[in-house]
């Protein structure tokens, strides 16, 4: 089996480190096709052997480079001759897909996993206007539509024209990873510049609206306790923004802006609570890292958090700052309950496992090429 890789971004495919590596020890081979300007793919993935090909795409849908992008996508898959060709991410998801057209009536398979549509119940309008006619039109030329969250599903299966629709509960984590990482916790937070003792609330995810960092920061306001601190690991256009409202609020001393971390394991078993506010979420993988570490979860209601956070079981969900505050306080308060939501995310999530998914994909892929023969 030979398989094509595309994402907008070459970052993105540090998702699937264990699949890409678990097909080529069994003797498939991969190649990956994404932008490298900004972010590059990994070396482990060349390490493996694996060609990779820049191609043009950004993440930007009104770019001319995207016009590109399906111009090179088209001389790559010709020149290669791949069995399936898999696309993540919404833009490369359109340029791989009209790129593959012509080539699937030679027997070439094209899976787009959808990492959470732009479109959804209470999205704007707008969203609906231009991503759900392009989404729609484009899974005309899609053997496997793959979602992540439920809704997604349901909206797939109804709306879509894909041949087939499977539901995977995201990319996977290493469970173990999360869970079984020991870290000094003394030093880490004194090399972090928080004190020891605090109480420490940690964020995973871009500096971006949509991350929603600001309904915290302004909670850890009202809260007034300055034992209480805050981290969020990430980079992107906020950052600046953020400061700013902390200064503002009077919190700034309590608010660590760490930018991109390579120790993200290290950082969950260094907090005591994962908090996932955002607005938007296809899944939430950092929710789930966080609870596989053991750590209770507040998070904010949406499509993708709906898949795993359960009120009182795993999680505190949250609709406004004051609700925020709330479940900080009631977690402070409570070692009990603190404990109970612990345990019930460590539980939950093992069904994230990345071993489920791997197995989950390579069924859809040998199903794919033996139903096409």
């Amino acid at each position: 089996m030979k398989i094509l890789y595309v994402t907008t971004v070459g970052m993105t495919m540090n998702f699937f480190k264990a699949l890409v590596g678990e097909l080529i020890k069994e003797g498939h081979a991969v190649d990956i096709a994404c932008n490298e300007d900004e972010y590059k793919v990994d070396d482990f993935f060349r390490k493996l052997g694996c060609k990779v090909y820049h191609i043009g795409c950004v993440r930007s849908p009104l770019s001319k480079s995207n016009l590109e992008a399906v111009k090179e996508l088209k001389k790559i898959v010709s020149e290669n001759h791949y069995d399936i060709v898999h696309c993540h991410t919404p833009v490369a998801g359109v340029c791989t897909r009209l790129a593959c057209k012509s080539f699937r009536k030679n027997g070439l398979k094209v899976i787009y996993t959808a990492h959470g549509f732009h479109f959804y119940q209470g999205a704007p309008l707008k969203n609906w206007l231009v991503y759900y006619p392009i989404e729609k039109y484009c899974s005309r030329f899609t053997d496997v539509l793959i979602t992540i969250n439920q809704e997604d599903y349901a909206l797939a299966k109804k709306k879509m024209k894909a041949k087939k629709t499977e539901y995977v509960p995201g990319v996977g984590i290493d469970v173990d990873k999360f869970r079984n990482t020991v870290v000094d916790r003394t030093a880490k937070r004194k090399e972090l510049g928080i004190p020891e003792n605090a109480f420490l609330l940690l964020s995973v995810g871009e500096l971006n609206a949509n991350k929603n960092h600001q309904i915290v920061i302004r909670a850890l306001a009202q809260l007034n306790d300055s034992n209480i601190h805050y981290m969020i690991a990430g980079k992107g256009d906020l950052h600046d923004e953020l400061i700013d409202l902390a200064n503002r609020l009077g919190v700034a001393e309590q608010v660590h802006l760490l930018g991109y971390r390579n120790d993200v394991a290290e950082l969950y078993k260094t907090a005591d609570v994962d908090i996932f506010p955002s607005i938007r979420e296809g899944l939430g993988l950092a929710a789930i890292e966080g609870m596989a570490a053991g750590l209770p979860l507040i998070c904010a209601d949406n499509r993708g958090t709906r898949a795993y956070a359960v009120e009182g079981e795993n999680a505190i969900v949250c609709y406004t700052a004051d609700d925020y505050k709330s479940s900080i306080t009631k977690l402070i308060s409570s070692r009990s309950y603190y404990d109970k939501l612990k345990h019930g995310c460590i539980k939950s999530a093992e069904k994230f496992s990345a071993n489920i998914i791997i197995d989950q994909m390579k069924g859809i892929y040998s199903a794919l090429l033996y139903i096409g023969k």
